[in-house]
Order: C-alpha cells, then structure tokens, then sequence
C-alpha cells in the first residue's frame, strides 16, 4: 500500500528537479553552452553519486519517463523526413549518407573493439560480446543532430548548397541510424546470448523487421484517428505520447513472450515502429502539420525530463575512469566522418571546396544518440548504466564542439547571412518609404514636417493619383526598374535610418531581406498583409503593423490609457515622443541625472544591445543607447542636438 504514495512522491521530487533543470540549462546558455548540458549538469547534481537526492530504486521507477521520451524521439525523427523537400537533392544526400554511415560503422566498430581491454566494464567480456558492444556503440554515433543543424541554420540565415546538403544528410541519417540500430540490436542480442549468426538468424530477422513494418502501419493509423479528432491539443498530444508509451509496452510484453513460448525470440524496435508511423503520417496523409504543432508543443518539456533523468543516472565512477577512452571516440570519430563524407562528396561530384569542410556539419549528435544509448541499457540491462554513460561522455563533447565547427564552416564557403554592419549616422534623418498609396502619402507628409528627409519609391509613380492632403507633387517620388539590390544603391538605401514598406508580403519580404542583409538598416517597418507571415518578417527584426489588428489595439488603449496614447500618437499639441540614439562621445558613461535635460523633458526608458532598461537617475549612459523621451517638440529638438553631438 505504501508503494502507490512513494511513487507519487518520486514523480513530484523530479517534477521540482527538471524546474530547476530548465532554469539550470537557460544560464548554460548565457555561457554559450547547449541547453542538453545544462539539462545533464543538473541530473547528475541531485543523482546518487553528488548529492544523492536520486537513488537507483527511484530512478527505476522513473523509466516509463525514458521510454515515453524515446517514443517522442522516434516520432520527431520520423517526422523530420519529407520527401517532397528531398527530391532533387537525393543523390548527392544519399551517397554522403551512405558514405558517413559506411566510414562511421566501420571505424568506430573496429576502434571501440581494439580499446575494450581500456573500457571497464568490456574487460571481462569474450570475444562476441566485446564486437557486439562495439557495434551498438558505433551505430548510435553514427547519427547527427537535425535539431542542432537546424538551430545553426537559422542563427546565421544560412542558405546555398553547403547548407541544404547538411539538412538532408542529418534528417536521412537519423532516419537510417534508428533502422542499423534495430539491426545492430538483433545482432548484438544473438551474439551476447551466443546465437550462431546463420541464414535461420537471416530469416528471424527478416520476420522481426516485417512484423516492425506491420506495427508501424498499425500505429500509424491510431496516430491519424487521434489528429483527426475534434478535441483539445493538449489532449491529442498525451494520447500520442501515450501510444508511443503503448509500443514500448508491447514489444516488451512480445518479447518475453516469444521468450516463454517458442523455441526463439523475437524483437520488436519500438523505436523504429514509431518512426516509421511518424514518417507515413508525415508524408502519407494531410495531417502533417497537427502532427508537427504537437510534437513542437511537447518538445521543451519532453527534453528536459529525458535529459534530466539521463543525468541522474550517469555513473560517475565509470565516468572518472573512462573519460581518457571518451575522448579518444570522440576524435576517431570526427575522423570517421572527415573520411565517410569526403568520400561520398566525392562520389556525388560535389565542389572539393565543400568536400574539404562537410564533416563539419557532422559532429553534433543529441536527442536520438542519447536515447539510443538509455535504449540500450533497457534492451541488455546487464550493460547496465556502463554503456550510457561512456556514449553520453562522447556525445557532451560532440555537441559542444560540433556547433562551432559547422558555424565555422557555413562562413568560410560564404553561406551565412548575418545582418550588415549599420552605416554611421550622417547628421541627416533619412527614410525610405516603398509603396504608393494614401497612407504611404500622408506618412511621407507627416515625417516632412518632423524634419525627416523622405523617398517615396515606386515601380510607376505616374499612376499615383494626387491626394487632397498630400500631393505627390510635394515629395521626392523616385521610380524604379525593380526591387533589387542594384536598385536600392542607386536609390542610396545605405544611408536611410530607417524604412517603411507598403507593398505586397513577397515584394516586402525581397527588399526587407536586402535591407539587412547588404544595408544593417536600423529600423524597418512592414505593413503586413497575411498573418502567415509574420514569423519570417520578425525573424529579421522588423517592426510590423498588421492592419487587421492594430486599429483594435489603438482602440483599447485609447480606453485603458488616453492620455499616454494621445501622446504617442501625437494628439496633444507641443508634446512629442522621440527615441534618439546618443552618438556624443562626450557623454559616454555619463548618468542620466547628470544631463540636466530640460524641466519640461521626461526619460522613459534606455534600450541597449536588444534589451530595454527601466531607467533611473543613476542609470549610465553608452554610446549607441536608444533613449526615449517624452517632452515639448522644441525642448526635444535642443535633446536631440545635444545627444546625437
């Protein structure tokens, strides 16, 4: 009876830990170190070996968290395969798979093999069981990191060949790593029980991948009747987890019953059934995006418990006298891949420039790899935790070495597409608004009359009807062939300040990714037109004004705050509120209280490098700061000479 309790009160302590996991793995990444590190840090501080919050009886218990995480994991590789993105890019993906998966196996096989006499707990181990371990080991190195390739990608707006080449390399991969696992697993499970490899081996394993592929067909169907439905997500999402959690059981149960009752025994991957489940939805079906919404909502909880839970359970002790034969992996392995992906390069007829640093994008394994490894110690619990904590030493270092390589990589072949270095202020307020219409017009006035010097860009300026409040007459309409780079130099965009665009989200989106790219420009402002697209527009940084919304939201402050809005907005006359950059040298360093500004101006904040602070008196002042302020227009005119210098 009082098991129940001390079951709930395990899952409540580890509920408290992985809390402090999370907020553990946000500061590692102040340190610029993967957030799985974090996660791992703080499993291994509260398990038996640091401060002993976990014991191995707790932990036990805690496995249903592991295999409900390998099935989330196995779901998220299978989906990660679409292959209407693959088609045209399969060659070349598929002879540098092969090539990595080939040169990784082989290597890694042989090198875990030759050093089991230095690995403690393959000493005392035969011959079969020494070759089966090494197999497992090289099998789960074999994979990458999609989702650390992934990160990369999108920190540095990669794009070209190099890139696309990585992408579908790390997705194929995971996708063949869990298949030569589930194959590795059979081989090794004959040869630690010392079952001849032969043809009726052959043939019991040709019988265990169809009865996977069967189950897979099986899941994958239950998978489609839970998306189809017309309930919660939250939900959907806990009946997915729970049929991954489901397959785990069974091939379990299948196991030890096959065991028992017949003259063999079968093994049914769990891990594999639930990719290839995942991976016919994904690609067989119309439910592709549900099934990726649930998976992304799950995903940050999911990780921090398996990752946790993988910290607990890390041997120190195996750690402290296997960390020589870590690092030795670690670099037969990066070994491995600088001869698997040359190779298949090579073969693909890829750019020898690329060939030379492909392996670069290699290196990071995380989420399938660990899991590989705690599946092990759940298929041949005589490795015990031995296993997994010598692959999870390897892995650490993978990941934290791996993402600097590839960064490196994607800029030395010119692939990155960082924002451009910001053009000095020239004494000048210059904005370049894109797109003729009414409002374009009346905006042009109004900055006009705020003493901003105005562009109005247009492809046919001719057709713009003049407008009663604001002529075209009056402004500088400059006409353009087209929207490309060519023409913004010649319209001189690299001194604008800032910019508007009005046009359509495609016509927006090419000049927004100019501007940042080629330009650093400091403000731009976007009229959106489909809510779609919000997401790529504000990964770039841009200010963004949906007109569906926004009048809702004037309104509402119009109610909740009138007089702060009137303000902002410009109604009260003689007051203003203005963001100026300080550029006076002179004035670095100095605090706010120190400025004597005029009695009728008011700080309201100071934004620096992204973050905006609450100022006070003592507040410092750094060049480069955005500070707003609020006051009468001429008192914030004398501000502005005084800040800008």
């Amino acid at each position: 009876m009082n098991q129940l309790p001390d079951f709930f009160f395990i899952i409540i302590a580890f509920g408290v830990v992985t809390l402090a996991a999370r907020q553990i793995g946000e500061f590692f990444t102040r340190l610029r170190l993967p957030l799985i590190t974090g996660y791992l840090f703080t499993g291994l501080l509260v398990g038996p070996f640091v401060l002993g919050f976990a014991s191995e009886a707790s932990l036990e218990q805690l496995r249903f968290v592991d295999e409900v995480s390998l099935a989330f994991i196995a779901f998220a590789a299978g989906r990660e395969l679409y292959l209407p993105e693959l088609r045209g890019r399969l060659r070349s993906i598929n002879l540098v798979s092969a090539g990595l998966i080939l040169a990784t196996m082989v290597i890694l096989t042989t090198a875990v093999y030759l050093l089991a006499d230095f690995i403690p707990f393959m000493q005392t181990m035969g011959g079969n069981g020494r070759f089966a371990v090494a197999l497992l080991a090289a099998a789960i190195l074999t994979a990458s990191s999609p989702s650390s390739v992934i990160a990369i990608v999108n920190e540095l707006r990669a794009r070209g060949p190099y890139t696309q080449m990585s992408l579908g390399v790390t997705v194929i991969m995971d996708f063949g790593v869990i298949i030569l696992f589930a194959l590795s697993s059979s081989v090794g499970d004959a040869l630690f029980s010392d079952v001849p490899v032969n043809i009726s081996f052959i043939f019991l394993l040709l019988i265990e991948l169809a009865l996977v592929v069967v189950l897979g067909f099986v899941v994958a169907w239950m998978l489609r009747w839970v998306l189809k439905r017309h309930i919660d997500g939250s939900l959907k999402t806990f009946f997915l987890l729970l049929i991954g959690y489901g397959v785990f059981l069974f091939s379990t149960w299948f196991r030890d019953f096959t065991h028992a009752n017949l003259p063999f025994e079968l093994l049914i991957e769990p891990l594999l059934v639930c990719m290839i489940a995942s991976f016919l939805v994904n690609n067989y079906s119309s439910l592709r995006a549900e099934l990726s919404q649930r998976l992304h909502d799950v995903a940050p909880y999911v990780y921090i418990a398996f990752f946790t839970l993988t910290g607990e359970s890390l041997e120190l002790d195996v750690l402290a006298q296997a960390w020589k034969i870590a690092l030795a992996i670690f670099v037969i392995r990066i070994i491995a891949r600088m001869v698997g992906s040359f190779a298949g390069g090579v073969l693909a007829g890829d750019p020898m420039r690329n060939n030379q640093v492909k392996w670069m994008a290699f290196i990071t394994n995380a989420g399938v790899a660990l899991g590989l490894a705690k599946e092990v110690a759940v298929e041949f619990p005589f490795l015990g935790s031995n296993f997994a904590t010598l692959i999870i030493s390897v892995v650490v270092l993978n990941q934290v070495v791996g993402p600097l390589f590839f960064k490196w990589a994607i800029n030395f072949l010119g692939e990155a597409r960082p924002k451009a270095q910001t053009a000095e202020f020239d004494g000048v307020r210059d904005v370049i608004i894109f797109g003729v219409d009414g409002q374009s017009l009346l905006l042009a006035q109004q900055l006009m009359r705020r003493n901003w010097d105005v562009k109005v860009a247009c492809l046919q300026p001719t057709l713009v009807e003049p407008n009663a409040s604001a002529s075209p007459s009056d402004l500088s309409l400059v006409a353009m062939p087209d929207y490309t780079l060519e023409s913004l130099h010649t319209l001189d965009a690299g001194r604008a300040d800032a910019a508007v665009l009005m046009l359509s989200d495609e016509e927006n989106y090419a000049i927004c990714e100019l501007l940042y790219e080629q330009f650093g420009t400091e403000t731009v402002v976007v009229r959106l037109n489909d809510r779609a697209n919000f997401e790529k527009f504000h990964a770039l940084g841009a200010l963004i004004i949906e007109p569906a919304t926004v009048m809702v939201g004037l309104l509402e402050q119009f109610v909740r705050s009138p007089s702060a809005t009137s303000l902002l907005l410009g109604m009260d006359e003689g007051q203003d509120v203005v963001d100026i950059e300080l550029r006076n040298p002179a004035l670095h360093g100095i605090a706010l209280r120190e400025l004597q500004l005029p009695l009728d101006t008011l700080v309201l904040s100071v934004h620096r490098k992204g973050d905006t602070i609450i100022s006070h008196g003592y507040t410092q002042l750094e060049l480069g700061d955005r500070i707003t302020i609020v006051g009468k227009s001429s008192s914030l005119d004398e501000v502005m000479l005084r800040l800008e210098g």
